[in-house]
């Protein structure tokens, strides 16, 4: 998701965090956590063992391929390593069809199994205006592309493992947390590049819930798959591209752009993680999302929420734990979910802090954002 008006939105700069997070609301063991990691940059090791003792998954998202330093990242995955390994690519992995093709056929000949769902990024047309009426048959020439690559976009069981692509979009009304006001916040239409690079048909509306509908009836049709994954596998992996809840995200107060909520997730989409995992989830239930280009690693009513973002070269030289170096994570080795990835500020927060949508007093970094812009 590229914001027009918002500078790198998706990664907080440490000092302000710091600065903030710091304050009387948290916890002296917090404070404590977070001074150090505003001291020094921690880094996440490379969970690929030495020793493969069974099947493995890797995750990744936004990998952002027209940005030349991500392709080339992709280009410098081990042909080796991974050769036996799963990959889950939870979207947004090129805008151009070209960029696309070339990072997916990259992927596959690096892991025996890639999984892909589409991000917003994939369906944007703004370039290749003549080749796709809409954003719809763009999609249907990126599944189709997927399909003679050998690239999976249906649930499939492998071993004793379920692996379950979700496809999503996202509805305004998924934002249910109070407004920030005493600012001028940018309009949707302004700030969010999908308004204007995406095409629909006309009764695919923008507004209101009908493209979230849309793409979550496009899983109607992989049922009986997701049935029999249900029914014969010990481990269950769902994917998509965006948010199944608002709680992924950090609060509105906190973001360079508050209004961000309403164009990240789906209720429709928990509702369909629900029903794989349960209402009530359980020690083998794992959701991996992308799409905020914040890395997150929750559990949320008995389901892990993971997202392990690529995202664009400024950010990663930005946020605490980097990603060339540990990107793609592993998530399921051994028979088993893997431990949480860690660092992940935000999500790390509030596994220590509260949720307090209801304080709608801007965080000073964004204050002083908007302070500047006198807007």
């Amino acid at each position: 998701m590229v914001l027009w008006l918002v500078p790198s939105w998706p990664t907080l700069r440490t000092r302000p965090v710091c600065k903030f997070v710091t304050g009387n609301e948290l916890s002296g063991n917090c404070r404590r956590i977070v001074r150090w990691k505003c001291t020094r940059r921690p880094e996440i090791l490379p969970c690929v063992s030495k020793e493969r003792t069974g099947l493995r998954v890797f995750v990744l998202s936004d990998l952002h391929t027209d940005y030349a330093e991500n392709m080339m990242w992709v280009n410098h995955i081990s042909m080796v390593t991974h050769k036996k390994d799963i990959l889950l690519v939870a979207g947004d992995v090129a805008e151009t069809f070209k960029n696309f093709v070339q990072t997916m056929s990259l992927l596959k000949d690096r892991f025996e199994h890639v999984f892909y769902v589409p991000g917003n990024h994939d369906l944007w047309c703004r370039w290749e205006k003549e080749k796709y009426h809409d954003s719809l048959e763009k999609l249907d020439n990126l599944l189709d592309a997927c399909k003679r690559m050998g690239v999976e976009t249906s649930p499939m069981a492998i071993d004793s493992l379920g692996i379950i692509p979700l496809f999503s979009w996202y509805h305004e009304s998924f934002d249910r947390e109070e407004e920030i006001t005493g600012v001028r916040i940018p309009p949707l239409e302004m700030a969010c590049k999908d308004f204007h690079a995406c095409k629909w048909p006309d009764q695919l509306s923008k507004e209101g819930v009908s493209l979230a509908q849309y793409f979550d009836t496009m899983n109607n049709s992989n049922q009986n798959a997701v049935s029999d994954i249900q029914r014969t596998c010990n481990q269950v992996i769902s994917f998509s591209h965006f948010l199944p809840r608002q709680e992924l995200c950090p609060e509105k107060r906190m973001l360079f752009y508050p209004n961000l909520p309403k164009i990240i997730g789906s209720d429709f989409l928990e509702t369909r993680v629900r029903s794989i995992h349960s209402v009530n989830g359980s020690n083998s239930a794992c959701h991996v999302f992308g799409h905020t280009h914040f890395c997150w690693d929750a559990v949320l009513d008995g389901i892990r929420y993971v997202q392990a973002p690529l995202a664009y070269p400024r950010e990663r030289k930005r946020r605490m734990n980097g990603g060339e170096d540990w990107l793609p994570f592993c998530i399921y080795s051994d028979g088993q979910l893997a431990d949480p990835l860690s660092p992940c500020f935000w999500s790390d927060y509030y596994s220590e802090n509260p949720r307090t949508p209801h304080v709608t007093q801007l965080a000073p970094w964004v204050a002083k954002y908007y302070l500047h812009r006198k807007i």
